[in-house]
């Protein structure tokens, strides 16, 4: 919907200088918002920023609400799609010399690009670093009238006592959702002796030399670290929720490895050390890492139950961003998964901006309320979480509200190609792909020529 109201600038906090954190605040600039981003950490980046300082300081199973560590990132860390998809529609994501050069590079690369954006912008003015936010509350409690909604803002820099408290216009929370570990229930989970971890702390093998290791969970994590503890672990055993999901690539990696070994879910877990499966087979292990994904959780943000977190859903939120009650004065970016995150990102806060400039406006409190049950009703349909959304379609309708024109299908091939890929080659997709044509179709097109190939 367009609004017919007059230009109106906010004065705006944001939360997390992330990937989504920092496209945010480039977008309510533009739209002429006062904008303060809010980062904990020293410098941008989000989940990019690497961390192995805190690592010793966190709960291994990171059951605290307000954790240490942020970043789950591992040293090893490869992108698991071309660089080429990955880009803000604005800035792709170029080869630079002297970097790394590889279409899937390491964590470092997307930093050091998120870093450029960043600067090409001039975005780290707007930022204030080493600030953890404490508590995000309205205001007045004014029923959460959505148009006139205040916040204030409680926030703490690094090693200083005394906290500082802000009123903003309007709070976009932008803190990401792969730092909450999501543990399962597991019958003597909590009286197993031995070493337990979750896959967030995990950063190299090394600690692991000689171990028999189980590895909860066999998605992109689990299956990243079982390859690296290849060679330096006595034996790695997958422990999967189902059997049938193991793909081609992980299966020919299995049968490779007389030391990796496949197994159904964990019945218990014994004191002595034993891990007990579904199927009856048991072993002694040393250590179990539970690559078992992670909760959307905001300890800092207090809605007076408007905004309800499970593990798997924020709600109620339309299109994944807003709350009917308090729109647009609250808002999340980065809360959806399986999607091209940062073309996505850019595309939330186009709209977030717009909204608190009053360009665009938002349905009624009613058609939104309506829409989010639709969306509850399908997903739960399909046995699908609320947020997955793994769909183009979505994303180019989504992109509608702002003017944004659809995903380039160069992007969306190059994306699929390049899962396929690693479903049936794990060990090898990332250096090892035949859409060479394609690529070089996209390298030719406007997203890329607008900057040159190199810098």
């Amino acid at each position: 919907m367009v609004s017919e109201k007059t230009n109106q600038s906010k004065n705006v906090c944001v939360i997390g200088a992330g990937p989504s954190g920092i496209v945010a605040a480039r977008e309510l600039r533009k739209e002429g918002h006062k904008v303060i981003v809010l980062e904990q950490n020293h410098d941008i980046g989000g989940q990019w920023l690497y961390d192995d300082q805190n690592v010793e300081g966190e709960d291994p199973l990171g059951r605290n609400p307000f954790l240490k560590l942020h970043s789950s990132v591992y040293s090893s860390l490869r992108v698991a799609s071309p660089r080429e998809v990955m880009g803000y529609t604005d800035f792709p994501f170029l080869i630079k010399k002297d970097r790394d050069m590889r279409r899937f590079p390491s964590h470092v690369e997307v930093l050091r690009y998120l870093q450029d954006f960043c600067e090409w912008f001039g975005l780290r003015e707007m930022i204030k670093f080493n600030t953890r936010v404490e508590h995000v509350g309205m205001l007045d409690d004014n029923g959460g009238c959505r148009n006139d909604s205040k916040w204030i803002v409680r926030s703490k820099e690094k090693n200083c006592d005394k906290a500082v408290e802000e009123v903003f216009d309007a709070v976009v929370v932008a803190t990401g959702h792969y730092s909450q570990p999501k543990l399962p229930s597991i019958k003597g989970m909590d009286t197993w002796k031995r070493k337990q971890m979750h896959s967030h702390i995990y950063r190299t093998p090394e600690p692991f030399h000689n171990e028999v290791v189980v590895l909860v969970g066999n998605s992109f994590s689990g299956q990243d670290i079982a390859i690296e503890l290849v060679g330096v672990a006595k034996e790695i055993h997958i422990s999967s929720r189902s059997l049938n999901t193991i793909t081609e690539g992980l299966s020919k990696i299995i049968s490779k490895h007389d030391s990796l070994h496949l197994h159904p879910q964990i019945e218990t877990l014994e004191e002595d050390g034993r891990v007990i499966f579904k199927d009856g087979s048991w072993l002694k292990a040393d250590t179990i890492v539970y690559c078992t994904g992670y909760s959307y959780s905001f300890p800092f943000l207090d809605t007076k139950g408007m905004v309800v977190v499970d593990d798997d859903r924020v709600g109620p939120l339309f299109e994944h961003t807003f709350p009917p009650s308090l729109a647009p004065s609250l808002s999340f970016i980065g809360i959806p998964k399986k999607i091209l995150g940062f073309p996505f990102f850019e595309s939330q806060a186009m709209w977030v901006a717009q909204l608190l400039s009053g360009k665009k406006a938002l349905p009624s409190w009613d058609e939104m309320m309506k829409s989010i049950k639709e969306l509850y009703h399908s997903k739960e349909v399909a046995g699908i979480p609320t947020h997955d959304i793994g769909d183009f379609e979505y994303c180019d309708k989504y992109g509608e509200n702002v003017g944004l024109p659809p995903l380039q299908e160069w992007r969306k091939t190059l994306c699929i190609t390049s899962i396929v890929n690693s479903i049936v080659n794990l060990e090898t997709f990332r250096d090892s792909w035949d859409d060479d044509e394609l690529l070089q179709e996209a390298l030719k097109s406007p997203h890329f020529t607008q900057f040159g190939l190199e810098d």
